[in-house]
């Protein structure tokens, strides 16, 4: 298999280049990121389509991957539960190599192909949730590993990966392919790869949970009001949709606050 994601980059001599060569030619590079999230919107569509469903009838959305993949999941995994006010159950991220693993590298971890299925088995998983593998390579064997034990138990399964036909789109039943083309440092593929993957990370979560009833208009209305700027956020909300001053709104949000 030919992995885009490992050819050589379109530029050499980096460490020649100066700092302002160095930004732009990174950012020239980023802007073509879009562009390749764009082609794989119908894609895209049709795993989300799968994944309401499911999650209507009380299943759950996981995120698997090892690395940097790994560590894109977790936080948008984490970022739900404050930003949409869902049970830290609902969407879950895992890595291979645990927690500990998104601060400091657990070598071999990602070589595994059963320590995904049975970082999965955990949590209890089954045919009412839905798994997205995410792999910049799409050969991780930790991903690869779990999402073909998940076709065999009837687990609806998707992935994101950045190299076209890859060994993980032969066990994803929504796969998603992000050819973004080489790294500006060869092979470095936190860069457009893992802005890439962030990119419809975002995509998947947001378009889920406005389809969820999160989002009333284009307000967060399930956020947890966990600090000073979201009370406020909440108080202008409050402003907007009863017709209040801020003072009353402030109060009545503060109250909910407090009581929850």
């Amino acid at each position: 298999m030919k992995k885009t994601t490992e050819s050589d980059s379109n530029y050499d001599a980096l460490e020649q280049m100066s700092t302002a060569d160095l930004l732009a030619n990174i950012n020239r590079e980023d802007k073509t990121v879009a562009l390749s999230v764009k082609e794989q919107i119908p894609q895209i569509e049709q795993l989300i389509n799968a994944i309401v469903p499911k999650m209507k009838k009380g299943g759950r959305l996981f995120y698997l991957g090892a690395g940097t993949s790994g560590r894109l999941g977790i936080v948008d995994a984490s970022e739900c539960p404050p930003t949409f006010g869902v049970d830290h159950g609902l969407v879950v991220g895992i890595m291979a190599g645990g927690d500990k693993a998104m601060r400091k590298a657990v070598e071999f971890a990602e070589d595994n192909t059963e320590l995904g299925w049975n970082d999965l088995s955990e949590h209890n998983i089954n045919t009412n949730d839905v798994v997205i593998g995410i792999a910049a390579s799409g050969t991780t064997p930790y991903v690869i590993g779990a999402l073909k034990k998940c076709q065999v138990e009837n687990i609806t399964t998707g992935c994101i990966v950045c190299n076209a036909n890859a060994p993980v789109t032969e066990v994803s039943d929504y796969p998603v392919e992000l050819v973004v083309g080489p790294e500006f440092v060869t092979g470095s593929t936190r860069m457009k790869s893992g802005t890439a993957q962030k990119l419809v990370l975002n995509m998947i979560s947001t378009s889920v949970m406005i389809q969820l009833g999160k989002v009333k208009g284009n307000k967060m209305v399930d956020m947890q009001l966990s600090n000073n700027k979201l009370v406020d956020r909440g108080t202008k909300m409050i402003m907007q949709e009863i017709g209040v001053d801020y003072d009353t709104a402030n109060v009545f949000i503060r109250g909910i606050w407090f009581c929850s």
